[in-house]
């Protein structure tokens, strides 16, 4: 029974669909010379999730800390695949950097004990700020229809379990219109250009597994739908007028600070993980109902 429950958390299936992800990267795409920069991510967001955790603790591993550590410890992950998929770097302490900003603007940026900035989208964006050896590649994916299709059908299976897809459609919907609106119809190219724009790797994943985010987006339903929408507008606007490279990521880090403002005008309950301390009690009352 406890297995059953236990994979509800939609993490496990992100986890093991960023892991395919990199594996393909790495293996099919020949992406070269950035194992250690993935061991870093992953040793730095572990171990920064580990302190900060620790400290809200009271530097004490007594009072359920383990549970607690490895309920945040999940998502340590996935940002640190997050980092592994899109940010580029060839300095190890970039990445140790990038996995300490993503992981501790979680603690730091937090309106009524709710983090607003994406853990892996703040750490990108902070770190292509600061230093001057990191960088984002969309082209890195290519446009082979294998990669588009696994993007989709497993992002579709990710954001139904947390019932965030209306954030996915609502962004891929507005800033796929606007884009079509104008290469298609306005400039009159190919609408083969267009579904080259439209199904690079990394506006997939930005779509499915980064403004998805049930933490980081807004609470209400009709709130997330606005707020993606304003950031698929204005990432067509600064991709296709200002030539900005990876916008939807700079726009969603400099949008989130909308999000406690929304969840203040529209009333949601707050979405939570489930812990796994709960899992027991919880097959406890489900034994105790079917009895």
């Amino acid at each position: 029974m406890y297995p059953s429950l236990h994979i509800k958390d939609a993490r496990y299936f992100q986890v093991i669909f960023q892991t395919v992800f990199l594996l393909y990267g790495i293996y099919y795409l020949h992406w070269v010379n950035e194992g250690m920069c993935f061991l870093y991510y992953a040793v730095a967001c572990i171990a920064t999730q580990f302190i900060f955790e620790l400290g809200k603790n009271g530097f004490s591993i007594a009072g359920g800390f383990l549970d607690k550590f490895y309920n945040g410890f999940k998502s340590a992950v996935i940002t640190a695949f997050g980092l592994c998929l899109l940010l580029k770097t060839n300095s190890w302490k970039i990445c140790i950097l990038a996995g300490f900003i993503s992981i501790a603007g979680k603690y730091i940026f937090q309106y009524r004990k709710k983090h607003f900035f994406n853990p892996s989208a703040f750490g990108i964006a902070v770190t292509l700020l600061i230093t001057g050896d990191a960088w984002i590649s969309p082209g890195q994916w290519g446009n082979d229809a294998v990669i588009i299709f696994a993007v989709c059908c497993l992002g579709l299976i990710v954001v139904t379990r947390v019932q965030k897809l209306d954030v996915s459609i609502a962004f891929l919907a507005s800033y796929g219109l606007l884009l079509f609106a104008r290469q298609v119809l306005y400039l009159g190219w190919p609408p083969d250009f267009f579904m080259h724009s439209i199904t690079t790797g990394s506006l997939l994943l930005f779509t499915f597994f980064m403004i998805s985010d049930p933490k980081t987006a807004p609470d209400h339903r009709a709130a997330r739908i606005v707020w993606a929408v304003l950031i698929g507008v204005i990432s067509f606007y600064l991709a296709s007028f200002k030539f900005i490279n990876a916008a939807p990521v700079w726009v969603l880090v400099f949008s989130a600070p909308l999000v406690p403002l929304l969840d203040i005008i529209f009333k949601a309950k707050r979405f939570q993980w489930r812990p796994p301390s709960s899992l027991p009690a919880q097959a406890g009352k489900l034994a105790h109902a079917s009895s």
